[in-house]
């Protein structure tokens, strides 16, 4: 068994785990180690070849591999030590076990951790679609793996399940190589992701979208030979005589993301029970104190750019607190999310005295609207009003709270319509 010690130990290579790397070092950690089953470092980037990534952090519009290169060359800078090939079995307050085919059992002791295991898919069996099991169902996620990691094409007529922001890119993609996308079809009645992929992936592709449709069976054998789609109610269940078959050999499921949570679960690390990720402060340090999270495995990020910038707070503070100087809470704000909010995260506001730096405050809306307002109110009064014309529960929203603007021990988060009360 082979036995390491750092100031702040990582856990994931992706666009989180790099991004709360470099800021470690950067705020003082010493040493820095990077736990990553992967060969390499880059996580999901690297097989995002698409554009679009670094608008916001970078100013320039970069591929995913293009963005994952430049945290990697920092990272190599910083002096950041990477373990590879090497799968994470148990996470405790302050060692990190994991498993290594040329080294066996790796034991890493370190002053603090952070948890950026990023996300996994919905599969089929999650969103218990009716029919045989034949070839030709794939994730969103595995197909575009295939296509751009392995040169594979999964299929030459394809209908994608859901309008998440990978089903819609690989809408594009698949076209692009010489495939016919026949459909993407959505449950809900408003889109899952954003709206530029609508318009760039879709729009311009003349890709049709069926919003309130979903898939009610899969048909075929050895393989998919089409799929059964239907339009769906008020409740969501389908409507059986507006069903129509759709021939083709590939679905594809774009049905949402969860975060990769397990080692959170063991590790006895409270969880939100609707982000399915750990409930954190605006350090992003979790119910165990040494322990810190950060990208998809908290919340479901719309931007690897937000993610980047979100690792950065937990890599900084991560560092604080191995240093002993992360600010001590006087106090813990309760994030309440009210009407149309979904959640917000952080969950909590850890105020420290003489600690007025302002954080800013992640949420997703429940229902599109129009016209609205984001207004963020404690027990005594409002502490701020931003105005939007539009919010979709496929865009991530924010707002920026300063610790000295609250009163009380409860914040609330509200989206309301323009003149109302």
């Amino acid at each position: 068994m082979i036995r390491k010690i750092c100031d702040v130990a990582v856990i994931g290579a992706g666009p989180a785990g790099l991004a709360a790397a470099v800021a470690a070092r950067k705020e003082g950690a010493e040493h820095v180690i990077v736990i990553e089953r992967d060969k390499k470092p880059g996580g999901i980037l690297q097989q995002c070849i698409h554009p679009g990534f670094g608008l916001t952090l970078f100013k320039e519009e970069l591929t995913g591999p293009e963005y994952a290169h430049r945290f990697i060359v920092q990272a190599k800078e910083e002096n950041v030590e990477f373990l590879f090939n090497s799968m994470v079995l148990e996470v405790n307050e302050h060692q990190v076990t994991c498993l290594q085919e040329e080294n066996g059992v790796v034991v890493v002791e370190a002053k603090s951790i952070v948890l950026a295991m990023g996300c996994r898919e919905r599969t089929r069996p999650g969103i218990r679609i009716p029919g045989t099991r034949p070839a030709g169902v794939y994730t969103a996620g595995a197909a575009q793996r295939l296509i751009n990691r392995q040169n594979k094409l999964v299929g030459r007529n394809i209908v994608i399940l859901g309008s998440g922001d990978i089903g819609m890119i690989m809408a594009r993609r698949l076209t692009l190589e010489g495939a016919k996308v026949l459909a993407v079809v959505e449950i809900m009645d408003y889109l899952a992701g954003l709206t530029r992929n609508r318009v760039q992936c879709l729009d311009d592709f003349g890709i049709p979208l069926y919003l309130s449709h979903t898939v009610t069976k899969v048909e075929g054998n050895e393989r998919v030979t089409g799929v059964r789609v239907a339009k769906v109610d008020e409740n969501k269940k389908p409507i059986p005589e507006t069903e129509w078959l759709i021939p083709c050999d590939t679905l594809l499921l774009s049905v949402g993301l969860i975060p990769e949570n397990e080692l959170s679960v063991a590790a006895s690390v409270e969880l939100s029970p609707v982000t399915k990720g750990p409930v954190v402060n605006q350090y992003m340090q979790t119910s165990i104190p040494s322990v810190f999270a950060c990208g998809n495995v908290v919340h479901v990020n719309d931007l690897a750019d937000n993610v980047s910038l979100e690792s950065e707070r937990a890599g900084k503070a991560a560092a604080q607190y191995a240093l002993g100087k992360l600010p001590e809470a006087k106090k813990v704000v309760r994030m309440t999310p009210g009407e149309n909010v979904r959640y917000l995260c952080p969950q909590k506001f850890a105020v420290a005295e003489g600690e007025n730096a302002p954080a800013d405050v992640f949420f997703r809306v429940c229902a599109p609207q129009r016209g609205v307002r984001i207004r963020a109110r404690d027990a005594e009064k409002q502490l701020l009003e931003a105005k939007r014309q539009r919010v979709n529960p496929g865009e991530m929203e924010h707002v920026r709270i300063s610790p000295d603007q609250i009163a009380g021990d409860e914040v609330i988060v509200d989206v309301i319509k323009e003149g109302e009360a």
